[in-house]
């Protein structure tokens, strides 16, 4: 035994999770009855007979512990062991073997007990230790996830809808029964059109029309809409970006109407100013206007994003800005040079297609053409793509190294050749072809004729569904390992002035990503989103609807740390400092990469036989 007087043992538990939750007065209370032994392989019997059922928190060397049928854990600083026993009444054998002697904390059965009675974060700690989920009750907290929530969750009632058929005056008194502003107008039960109270006002009354008219003369056609799989604030962006005040919610699939958002809507959810940049992006009416409003994204961002919650939207912040500099800097174009020769649609890939970017994201985007050019209609793509990617450039979106971008003439394929390009891939997925495609597997159309991209899917998705490609995607997502050793102890980035980081990005997200995309592809699902991926993979594919909440709460608490790093330090890597994590945190780093590890061995069992 080892004589460690009270105050020690405080000062070491206030900073080990979740001690450190616990006022001092509570740790000093505790402190003398805790024993504190340099545990070897000489003396780790004697251990277990006079301590008994105990928590132990190992404070060094390293460890592998057996406990009940669980598979063996390998263990270090900072870890615990015994708290199953405690938490389950149980007495179970626990087997223990030296790898590196090292000092290790016994808390009494009867303390531990009455800290899990009176402290319910501390019990909530060891449940979620046992059960292997990850501590992360700030994703349920968040005062900004009102943003993530489903447009589905916020239509509470059914739609006014009355068909396109239906006189002035009737739709009037529907309205006004109702007690509603809009009324969605269908046609065979598709949506159409919509009449707001201003279209009565302004186009029917003003102009004194006959209000038997059918409601189809004053409606708005072809109204800009949204999916009802998008967020609420997807839908704050498109009506800030359209300057609409009623958006329909429809099911894409069907072209049924299922809803309504409103700008009362949004005024009642929105929790904080995350998009006013966003509309004076969307004013912009020169290039000089769209950069210098672009360059304070960084500075707004900066200032705005201080709860972990806003971290969660950041990525869609910065992703949703970025499409409406596009969108803006092809309009100046199109001023300039006038309109395209024929239909296209301007594609985005990687992190702006998820909707994920960071401040250190570069752009990658492509042009799908509805037909392969000649040379003066190529001549025109290619000016266009080049205004843009430098636009983009000006606007603080980086060049993509890679030239992943529209400017390249190989990512400026029609439709056809697109078709093809996919079928190369299924037909020969080598490492080197996945390492050269797989960021073209998450893609989202940002402006043009966006039809042409679901033309594309329609043929792709079957095509992705091939097991041998999507064995081939399974073995590549194993290549990145996550940084943990043996022991548990986290692995560090070689070659940085901060020695104790580790690159979330590489090492977390990004194998997350692969992860929810090869379980999408499997199961047809076209959204780019990872979290909307996680979300809506089918129990049936493999991944079960635990795992994939777990995987998807990983992925955001990577984010956050991400997100956190690059405003706090101003930079844009995502090599985060473990220093700069509280002992919670860093328990929940280890609980995701182990979830992370576990995520790989599964994909690789679903999809490639087990074999990396």
């Amino acid at each position: 035994m080892t004589t460690i007087i009270p105050q020690q043992v405080v000062d070491f538990l206030k900073s080990s999770a979740p001690f450190d939750r616990l006022d001092r007065d509570v740790l000093a209370g505790i402190a003398p009855l805790i024993k504190v032994i340099y545990l070897t392989n000489g003396n780790k019997s004697a251990l277990m007979t006079e301590q008994g059922n105990a928590l132990f928190l190992i404070q060094s060397g390293q460890f592998s512990v057996k406990e009940s049928d669980n598979p063996i854990r390998y263990l270090s600083e900072g870890d615990y062991f015994g708290y199953e026993n405690l938490l389950d009444d149980a007495n179970d054998a626990i087997g223990i073997e030296v790898d590196s002697p090292g000092i290790v904390y016994c808390v009494p059965a009867k303390q531990f007990k009455l800290l899990l009675q009176q402290h319910a974060n501390f019990k909530a700690f060891f449940k979620n230790s046992q059960s292997a989920s990850l501590q992360n009750q700030a994703v349920e907290d968040s005062n900004s996830m009102w943003l993530h929530k489903p447009l589905m969750e916020l239509l509470n009632t059914e739609p006014v809808i009355a068909d396109m058929s239906l006189s002035i005056q009737q739709s009037a008194m529907l309205m006004s029964d109702c007690g509603v502003s809009s009324l969605l107008i269908t046609e065979n039960e598709k949506l159409v059109g919509i009449v707001t109270d201003r279209d009565i006002r302004n186009r029917a009354v003003a102009k004194r029309l006959d209000t038997d008219t059918a409601v189809a003369a004053i409606m708005t056609s072809n109204p800009i809409l949204i999916s009802h799989q998008r967020t609420l604030f997807d839908a704050t962006c498109s009506m800030t970006e359209h300057n609409v005040h009623h958006l329909p919610v429809v099911d894409t699939s069907t072209g049924k109407p299922l809803g309504i958002i409103t700008v009362t809507d949004v005024i009642r959810y929105q929790r904080s100013n995350v998009l006013y940049l966003v509309g004076e992006l969307s004013k912009a009416k020169n290039l000089y206007e769209l950069t210098r409003l672009s360059w304070q994204m960084p500075h707004y961002l900066a200032t705005h994003a201080k709860r972990l919650g806003d971290f969660d939207i950041a990525g869609k912040v910065l992703s949703q800005a970025t499409d409406i500099m596009t969108r803006k800097l092809i309009s100046f174009f199109q001023q300039q040079q006038g309109a395209a020769p024929f239909d296209y649609c301007w594609l985005v890939y990687g992190s702006q297609a998820r909707e994920d970017q960071t401040m250190g994201s570069d752009q990658d985007n492509a042009l799908l053409l509805a037909q392969k050019p000649n040379e003066q209609q190529a001549d025109y793509f290619k000016q266009m793509a080049e205004y843009v990617c430098r636009g983009l450039g000006k606007c603080g979106i980086k060049l993509c190294s890679g030239n992943i971008m529209a400017s390249n003439p190989a990512l400026r394929l029609s439709v056809d050749e697109a078709i093809d390009e996919a079928k190369s891939w299924v037909k020969d997925p080598t490492s080197q072809a996945v390492l050269n495609f797989h960021i073209f597997l998450d893609v989202r159309g940002v402006a043009g004729n966006r039809s042409l991209l679901n033309q594309l899917q329609q043929v792709r998705n079957p095509l992705f569904k091939h097991p041998f490609f999507l064995g081939a995607l399974a073995r590549y997502s194993t290549q990145s390992v996550v940084p943990l050793s043996m022991f548990q102890k986290f692995n560090y980035e070689s070659h940085r002035d901060i020695k104790d980081s580790i690159n979330l990005k590489r090492k977390g997200v990004a194998i997350i990503n692969d992860i929810a995309r090869i379980y999408a592809l499997a199961s047809g699902l076209s959204m780019p989103s990872t979290v909307e991926r996680l979300e809506n993979i089918p129990s049936t594919s493999g991944l079960s609807r635990v795992d994939a909440n777990n995987l998807r709460d990983i992925w955001l608490f990577l984010n956050r740390l991400r997100w956190r790093h690059q405003l706090k330090n101003h930079v844009t890597d995502s090599c985060v400092s473990m220093s700069d994590l509280s002992s919670m945190e860093k328990h929940q780093l280890k609980a995701a990469f182990q979830g992370i590890k576990l995520a790989q061995h599964g994909i690789l069992m679903n999809f490639a036989g087990g074999v990396a």
